[in-house]
């Protein structure tokens, strides 16, 4: 038994140990890129092709006023492009849109209220459903939580000149960062993913994704992947790979940014990383395959392509790890003929290393000043490592899920419109109060973990105490927040 238990054991390891390697190959691309990009400029056409805007709705009264006041403002020939809002909504957010296409009628921008008969395929068949009727022969998207800058499309569209581009992806900024500790965190960790991932990525020729909202598609693109599909979760991970694998590239423009807000409550952040984490594991099942059979694609675009879609699968690692960790305590206490095999495991620490230096660089990039980062980091990699483990089962079931192909509808994320520390997200309608199993769960193993450090000392055994010191608070912080948030 304990021979199986350890095999278990050093397999979920060696994922992560790989992982890891992964995101420090990235790095090195990253920074490789950097050095290359200093200096480029944005291309300038001389001609301003039709574009539509592309607004998927659903019940979004807080935000929906802000967003379409933001997108009249664009800096574009006014004739050149227009604005599809396809609202969804079932209550007062339709007569808010309403409201305010009247009070812009004199902007001379085209808004288009789309409704359709019935919400079949959620946010991607209101995406397919309005590129069906829209004039563009491009499409932006913006998520209702966006605040588009003015120039996005003078700063995005002058790529389309290259034929063979599907798809310009801008980065996401973050309107609320310093709200609170955990929208501080939740930057901490999407900062890193529009650096060093999308950067490294593209800069690697490898795949990358559109990441939802806050970006352009070529209309034929789209229709050459074979359109929009509501399938999975992630309809976004989705039609990139299959626009990719048809042989489009995507360009990742880190310098042109696209403020949002991030969520802060954490029912709400639960919501939003089950769909992600259950998406990219549909995603995974349905087109993982694919790419390991395309024959002309290097292997080192499938090797990146099997990380990239199998991304959430860390989280079952880390859980994995995380729940023998007092097990594997035990047989190394007690089984000495295994010494010498948890001397050698130790090297799998360099995984936490290689780590380190990913989201050290990230965090770098964002900021000139050495001490500045330095003092925001030392609190930051810890938190965000130790929320990022305590949220391993939640999202561990939600890719567990993916995996066997159990459906479930989409779940929108909540949005608040909070810009200033004072706003106050409290009595949101769209926000559940419900305490589930899986919460009940992680407080149950805040105690598991806590009996871990006892152990520790009882038995005056400390290798694992730093592991059980980050996740016993990792599911305590996530225990707690889900029920004084649901509270609220």
């Amino acid at each position: 038994m304990e021979i199986l238990l350890i095999i278990i054991y050093g397999f979920f390891l060696t994922f992560i140990l790989f992982y890891s390697l992964i995101q420090m190959h990235l790095v090195i691309l990253y920074l490789k890129r950097g050095k290359i990009k200093k200096g480029s400029t944005i291309p300038t056409p001389d001609y301003f092709p039709f574009v539509t805007i592309q607004l998927p709705i659903y019940n979004e009264l807080y935000v929906v006023e802000r967003l379409i006041l933001q997108v009249s403002k664009i800096d574009y020939p006014k004739d050149r492009f227009e604005v599809q809002i396809l609202d969804d909504s079932d209550d007062e957010t339709t007569q808010i849109i309403r409201k305010v296409i009247l009070k812009l009628k004199e902007s001379k921008v085209k808004f288009d209220l789309v409704r359709r008969p019935n919400r079949i395929g959620f946010k991607a068949g209101a995406l397919a459903y309005g590129m069906n009727i829209c004039q563009g022969e491009f499409i932006a998207i913006f998520d209702a939580d966006f605040l588009p800058k003015k120039d996005f499309l003078k700063k995005t569209i002058p790529y389309f000149i290259d034929k063979k581009v599907g798809v310009v992806q801008t980065k996401w900024t973050h309107i609320n960062e310093n709200y609170s500790k955990l929208t501080q965190i939740q930057a901490f960790g999407l900062d890193a993913h529009f650096t060093i991932e999308q950067g490294g990525r593209n800069y690697g020729k490898y795949f990358i994704n559109f990441n939802g909202t806050a970006g352009v598609w070529r209309k034929t693109c789209i229709e050459d992947a074979g359109g929009w599909s509501a399938d999975t979760l992630t309809e976004d991970l989705d039609l990139s790979y299959r626009a990719q694998l048809k042989g489009w590239y995507f360009k990742y423009l880190e310098k042109v940014e696209s403020p949002a807000e991030l969520p802060a409550a954490m029912n709400a952040l639960k919501n939003q990383q089950f769909r992600w984490t259950k998406g990219a594991a549909e995603c995974t099942r349905k087109n993982l395959i694919r790419v390991l059979k395309t024959k002309d694609l290097p292997i080192s675009t499938k090797l990146h392509s099997v990380f990239h879609l199998m991304n959430s699968f860390i989280f079952i690692c880390v859980f994995s790890v995380a729940i023998l960790s007092i097990p594997i305590f035990y047989v190394k206490l007690h089984f000495i003929k295994y010494a010498l095999l948890f001397k050698y495991a130790t090297g799998f620490i360099s995984s936490m290393f290689f780590l380190l230096i990913f989201y050290w660089v990230a965090q770098r990039s964002l900021e000139n000043n050495l001490l500045t980062t330095l003092k925001q980091f030392i609190w930051k990699f810890p938190l965000f490592l130790a929320v990022s483990m305590g949220m391993s089962l939640h999202n561990g079931i939600a890719v567990m899920e993916g995996y066997l192909g159990k459906k479930s509808p989409f779940v929108r994320t909540p949005k608040f419109n909070l810009e200033k520390s004072s706003d106050k997200w409290y009595g949101n309608k769209y926000l559940a109060s419900s305490i589930g199993g899986v919460t009940i769960l992680e407080g149950v193993l805040f105690i598991y973990f806590l009996g871990g450090i006892a152990l520790s000392f009882y038995y005056n055994s400390f290798g694992l105490l730093p592991l059980f010191l980050i996740l016993s608070f990792g599911f305590g912080y996530v225990f707690f927040y889900s029920i004084f948030h649901s509270s609220k």
